[in-house]
């Protein structure tokens, strides 16, 4: 640690001193400079929400439903007027906190609702006294008073044996219902018949309830993302007989409890019926016992983080497979490792030209570092007169046996000449590689066929770096704008981050696997049997999008496309075949498949189903759009 650290160490102390103490845990026990590490940690996270804060001010000035809107909105008459059942354990609440959040439920817009409280034998008896008073001035609410402490899960089933509505919302005893909540909870049940499960986007207040801070804008259902953190959280709606058929909370998940029910819901369900409102209509309070403070985070709640490994080694159980749960270095982020079933041959295609000092680094580093064997490698080479190229190729060859030199003499088709490797290769699955990337993480073949695996998965991706170390590649967004296309069609969001300096608020997205709308073919596995299933690549598109359009024909057979960081190779991006609308690139060719891939897929390229319609389109830095 050095001066400054210790400067900043000595005012963090001031005014927060369960940090210095967790601090101190970590110095003996991972050394000064882990400990210098996560204070410059913390230094990113307030600048990050600063930035991000300024931002949501502005949005939420636009966006916080007005009185006109509410008054409105009170005389709507739904066809379908469902009755919604709030599920409220309290202990203990501030009074303060109860008042605001039991108000917050009163004053919704639609009204045909019940707020079932289960006071978990709080030892403080005002606590009695406000539910008591608030259940005399309104019917709605219905109470019970619990003889014996039995935690939250007991507390919530409690409630829950209250409910009589349709669908049962989830509401902790200190945050606040946005007015408008149930209202939207309504519509969307009107206007699709088979919902079963719907969220929404959140933010926090903080403890004193006057301002709101850091939005949480969410993608659409994420299967794959809700195994790695719980990404749902607030403001969710179940159909209350699916909440009966599953048992309920557990609570030998106490703490993790609502994952822990999110999880098993959505294994009963089809993926169509659940549905994502983007909109925030959740204020989380930050306050000391809150799991969305971070002094709670470290210490009063550590319990719940410890049960979340739990909750997820029980849904790997139940869905048959076998695999480890890992902890990160992001507190209440976890990587679920899937067992690879036996050992599958991976054909790694690989279309090159000259390029000597990448083509060779590349499979020199494939050779060298990957720790998975059972791989062959196909050379595509469209074309290279460079004589140490064609050297390299005999002189892999002699110590590697499981290579393939093809040459490919027509004219360059990144589509086709992926499609003619396809057919020259052995492998169940198929790794598509450019020629200018080097590898990073030995297990990266490892980690992408355990998704790949999966039934409902498609196309698999990594975390690509440039040779800076700033982020090319962490999933693929549709719509992007940029450069000479005003119709975007798809674009990398922390394009230039730093990797390591990313900021935390954005760790849970760059730093999880997650379910994106696509991953880039410069480094994308996909089993054989899919990739014929789908018809390959599309010879139309030469140049461009060949790889999106790809994946989007993965998300219209109901498949998942996933990104992973846990496989991570350095990529030059583009050196053997230029950037769009360089010199080499026939940009009129470029536009054309700008124009094919909007005709093919307009309407998904306006609304990808994993990026919220709140962030922005207008570039790749993954901020609100104002």
């Amino acid at each position: 640690m050095e001066i400054h650290d210790l400067i900043r160490l000595s005012k963090i102390a001031k005014s927060h001193p369960l940090k210095v103490i967790k601090a101190i845990w970590i110095f003996f026990k991972e050394g000064p400079k882990v400990v210098a590490q996560k204070i410059k940690r913390q230094d990113i996270l307030e600048d990050y929400n600063a930035f991000m804060n300024t931002q949501y001010l502005k949005w939420i000035r636009k966006n916080y439903p007005t009185k006109e809107e509410i008054a409105k909105q009170r005389y709507t008459r739904f066809k379908y007027s469902p009755k919604i059942s709030i599920i409220l354990p309290v202990y203990n609440t501030p009074i303060k906190f109860l008042e605001e959040c039991v108000q917050s439920v009163l004053a919704q817009s639609y009204d045909n609702l019940e707020l079932c409280i289960s006071d978990d034998a709080s030892t403080e008896e005002s606590v009695k006294e406000a539910v008591l008073k608030y259940a005399k001035k309104d019917k709605r609410i219905k109470y019970i008073f619990r003889e014996t402490k039995g935690h939250i899960s007991e507390a919530s089933n409690s409630a829950l044996e209250l409910a009589t509505g349709e669908y049962i919302a989830l509401l902790d005893h200190d945050d606040i219902l946005w007015p408008n909540a149930l209202h939207e909870i309504v519509r969307v049940i009107n206007e699709n018949s088979n919902v079963n499960f719907i969220y929404s986007d959140e933010d926090k207040i903080e403890e004193d309830g006057k301002f709101h801070t850091e939005p949480f804008f969410k993608p659409n259902f994420s299967p794959h993302y809700l195994r790695s953190v719980n990404y749902i959280t607030h403001f969710t709606v179940i159909r209350r007989a699916l909440v009966k058929k599953v048992g309920g909370f557990r609570k030998d998940f106490d703490g993790a409890q609502d994952w822990d029910l999110f999880l098993r819901v959505t294994r009963q369900i089809k993926k169509e019926t659940i549905f994502h409102i983007h909109k925030i209509l959740y204020s989380w309070r930050k306050s000391k016992n809150s799991a969305s403070s971070n002094i709670a985070a470290m210490g009063v709640k550590s319990y719940a983080f410890s049960n979340q490994k739990k909750v997820l080694a029980d849904d790997l159980n139940s869905r048959g497979y076998s695999g480890k749960i890992l902890s990160t270095q992001n507190l209440g982020l976890w990587r679920m490792k899937y067992k690879i079933l036996n050992r599958p041959l991976v054909s790694i295609i690989i279309p090159t030209k000259d390029k000597y000092e990448y083509i060779s680094k590349c499979i020199n580093s494939v050779i060298s570092k990957s720790t998975y064997k059972y791989y062959q490698l196909i050379i595509v080479d469209t074309g290279s007169r460079d004589e140490r190229v064609w050297n390299l190729y005999s002189e892999i060859q002699k110590r590697y046996k499981n290579l393939k030199v093809l040459s490919w003499e027509k004219e360059f088709n990144f589509s086709e000449v992926c499609n003619f490797g396809v057919e020259k290769s052995n492998g169940e699955y198929l790794l598509f590689l450019n020629n200018d990337t080097e590898i990073i993480t030995p297990s990266w073949i490892e980690n992408m066929i355990e998704f790949a695996q999966l039934k409902d998965v498609g196309a698999v991706g990594c975390k690509l770096l440039f040779p800076n170390k700033r982020i090319q590649h962490a999933g693929i967004v549709l719509g992007i704008e940029g450069g000479r296309v005003k119709k975007g069609v798809a674009g990398h969001p922390f394009k230039n981050f730093y990797n390591k300096k990313i900021n935390p608020g954005y760790a849970k997205v760059v730093d999880s696997v997650r379910d994106v709308a696509g991953v880039t073919a410069a480094c994308l596995l996909i089993s054989r049997n899919k990739f014929i299933k789908i018809g390959g690549f599309d010879k139309n598109l030469r140049i461009a999008f060949n790889d999106v359009d790809l994946n989007l024909k993965c998300l219209k057979q109901g498949w998942f496309n996933v990104y992973t960081p846990y496989s991570v190779l350095r990529h030059f991006e583009s050196v053997s075949v230029g950037i769009p609308g360089a010199k080499g690139r026939l940009v009129k060719e470029f536009l054309g498949e700008v124009g094919l891939m909007h005709k093919k897929w307009g309407d998904l390229l306006k609304n990808d189903p994993y990026y919220n319609k709140n962030l922005t389109l207008k570039n790749e830095e993954y901020t609100i759009d104002i």
